[in-house]
């Protein structure tokens, strides 16, 4: 072996390294060994097994839908309800009898308002409905997996249940899964805090029953929200317009978000 190569050759080939002999070969060692270590830490662990359970929880909605499209619908719903019992409701705000519930998901984010005059010279947030802006999560293993997204929009592809011509914009929801959207408007409401089980936090905004009056497949032909008929709103937590503004009309044109949470569920005709 030539002179010099002796130290270079054991930094490779035996269990001692000699640093002095390959300061280089010593730099990459520790960036491979920095790199194992950021590998095998608890954050990057945690962060692995959140993205594992997206991508089943997209295959297996994935794969309900493919059920669908080819008439195992009954075996789709059983795939993407999992157990979702219908929630026992006030008469007022529970869907007719024929519909099931398939879908839940806790909603966080906001109900957005403006400060607007009023017909009798006055001025309040309630003039126009809040916009809602909101996320909706499921648990999947014990994990919050994002679901959908509400917010306001034009109604699309109407089913003849909503107003001619159709309001500036309607409650929406979209699957973040395969961006297919379903429309909804009132059709009762129970006020927050008279009912203990399903509408219990007085002050918060209404509990709700909506009629769905219009539904979009996604981009690729996605139809898990497309056969939606109802949606209730219910264990509102916070969200109400404030009282101590929009007293006065130097407040007209005032904007505030309120955030607020609350569970939604879906519903489908029975099969």
């Amino acid at each position: 072996m030539f002179p010099g190569t002796t130290s270079r050759y054991l930094s490779r080939h035996s269990g001692v390294f000699d640093a002095a002999a390959n300061p280089v070969l010593h730099e990459e060692n520790e960036v491979k060994n920095d790199y194992v270590r950021e590998r095998m830490s608890g954050a990057f662990a945690y962060r692995l097994v959140r993205k594992v359970i997206g991508v089943l929880t997209v295959l297996v909605c994935c794969g309900a839908v493919h059920a669908q499209a080819n008439g195992q619908e009954r075996k789709a719903e059983l795939d993407l309800r999992g157990g979702i019992v219908s929630p026992v409701t006030p008469e007022t705000i529970t869907p007719p009898v024929g519909n099931v519930a398939y879908l839940h998901g806790l909603g966080v984010g906001t109900q957005g308002y403006v400060c607007l005059p009023t017909a009798n010279g006055g001025v309040s947030w309630t003039v126009n409905n809040a916009r809602p802006e909101a996320t909706l999560f499921t648990k999947v293993f014990g994990e919050a997996v994002q679901i959908i997204t509400h917010f306001l929009s034009p109604v699309e592809n109407p089913n003849g249940v909503g107003p001619h011509p159709s309001r500036f914009g309607d409650v929406t929801w979209q699957s973040s899964l395969d961006s297919s959207r379903v429309w909804a408007q009132k059709e009762h409401f129970i006020a927050a805090g008279t009912d203990l089980n399903s509408c219990p936090n007085t002050g918060s905004i209404d509990c709700l029953l909506l009629q769905v009056i219009g539904s979009d497949e996604g981009p690729a032909g996605g139809k898990l929200l497309t056969k939606t008929t109802y949606i209730q709103r219910l264990n509102t937590k916070g969200g109400s317009a404030p009282i101590n503004s929009c007293l006065s009309p130097s407040e007209i044109g005032k904007q505030i978000l309120v955030p607020y949470s609350a569970d939604y569920f879906f519903f489908r005709a029975e099969q």
